[in-house]
């Protein structure tokens, strides 16, 4: 047996940064970065890509030539060959915020668009993961400390249109979440339950074909419109099975991608709304059904909108497009009290440490915090681990099923068993865990 002395360091020093393009779940090139100790210790992290971007996210880095259409990762590779490895070797894996802050500075843009965010945030992965095989520890424990012990509500996403999924529904997403269940294991039992019980009812009523889906394992049945019916067949879903005080409804308008600027007006079932005639939409929605959480019902710059909505519906206003888990963007939003949630997505940000920083001014002032993944995500697990790590109460990670979804259900159902009596479910107080 090696023995280590308390004054070795050099075990969590980097001898090396490797990195490599892989394919995400819609086969698209993505990034894979190897970061290695001197005591050859690993920590492999992969960068997730999203379809429906907002503006103001962090530049992904893509080649634009002939190979993978325009899409390969090359150039990203090669920053991190050429710039940022020979900037981390001998440097610390412990020491998060002095390497995130460095490739920050190699980069020095504002959107990360010379070595490019998804070079940044893979690499910073790997070395929040490096650490906590160094230090023997989950990854959950290692970034969120001994007080990390809150099992997320899943957002389960379950019918899907917008830029996710060929369909004619306009809003991008609706979902269910489990939050009258005891623990994430039966959350996630309950959910996939209602998930084929759902594929039953949308084969029935709209052809086998309904059963195609999204990007994220979503269905996505052709012919429906209206987010009433889709709201309708996941309730009837839901209570076909009997669980009705288990479930509420959440949705994501991705209302950017329904905005014409020119106009000044968006656009929903071949009709042209404005901010107003909108959230009377989102009104009549909030009235007729259990919906407890709206996501981005206004454009990415409406930041007035998202005020006047938070004030009129008592529900949770979602900020992804709004905020892109940006501080200067969140501060603004809380100074004038637009939205009262921020979708974490790492990769919007660039590293895990604006990411925390992130989260932590949220919740300081009584925002909730959802820890969402992208639709194009792979199987590393490491979304599971950061939820759990800021006790975030509600994880976004598509339907239940897909192997890139499944990797952070069973992560989660891995952490549970682990924390064994320690472990608590968010439930119904997913907006404001009470840990």
């Amino acid at each position: 047996m090696k023995v280590i002395k308390m004054n070795d360091n050099t075990r969590f020093k980097i001898k090396e940064v490797k990195a490599r393009e892989i394919l995400d779940c819609r086969g698209n090139p993505t990034i894979e970065v190897d970061v290695i100790t001197e005591d050859n210790v690993l920590g492999r992290a992969d960068a997730p890509s999203g379809r429906s971007r907002g503006r103001y996210e962090a530049f992904e880095l893509r080649d634009g030539n002939a190979r993978y259409a325009g899409r390969g990762v090359l150039k990203a590779l090669k920053n991190i060959k050429e710039i940022i490895a020979p900037a981390l070797r001998g440097r610390d894996v412990r020491n998060q915020r002095e390497i995130d802050a460095v490739m920050i500075e190699l980069d020095g843009t504002e959107n990360k668009s010379r070595l490019g965010a998804n070079a940044i945030v893979a690499t910073s992965l790997a070395v929040a993961k490096a650490a906590a095989n160094a230090l023997s520890l989950p990854l959950y424990r290692y970034i969120g400390g001994p007080n990390a012990h809150m099992l997320p509500v899943p957002m389960l996403i379950l019918i899907t249109g917008g830029k996710l999924a060929a369909t004619d529904l306009d809003f991008q997403e609706f979902s269910a979440m489990p939050i009258g269940a005891k623990s994430f294991s039966e959350a996630i039992r309950i959910g996939t339950e209602v998930y084929f019980k759902l594929g039953e009812l949308l084969a029935k009523k709209y052809s086998k074909y309904a059963l195609n889906v999204g990007d994220e394992g979503s269905y996505a049945p052709p012919g429906m419109k209206d987010p009433r019916d889709a709201f309708e067949i996941i309730l009837k879903a839901i209570e076909e099975l009997g669980y009705e005080e288990m479930f509420v409804l959440a949705m994501d308008a991705a209302a950017s991608h329904l905005y014409d600027e020119k106009k000044g007006k968006y656009h929903l079932m071949g009709k042209e709304l404005t901010r107003e005639e909108l959230l009377e939409v989102y009104e009549d929605l909030v009235k007729t059904f259990p919906l407890k959480s709206i996501e981005d019902p206004f454009h990415e710059d409406d930041f007035k909108g998202f005020a006047e909505i938070t004030k009129t519906l008592n529900v949770q206003i979602v900020g992804d497009d709004l905020f892109a888990t940006n501080i200067k963007r969140l501060m603004k939003g809380i100074e004038i009290g637009a939205a009262n949630a921020l979708l974490l997505k790492v990769n919007q940000v660039g590293t895990l440490t604006e990411a925390l920083d992130a989260a932590s001014l949220a919740l300081k002032h009584g925002y909730s915090v959802i820890v969402s993944e992208r639709s194009g995500q792979t199987e590393d697990n490491w979304l599971a681990d950061l939820a759990v790590a800021v006790n975030a109460g509600q994880l976004k990670n598509g339907a239940p099923c897909r192997s890139e979804r499944t990797a952070q259900f069973n992560q989660l159902l891995r952490i549970e068993e682990e924390l064994g009596k320690s472990a608590k479910y968010a439930g119904r107080s997913y907006r404001q865990p009470i840990c």
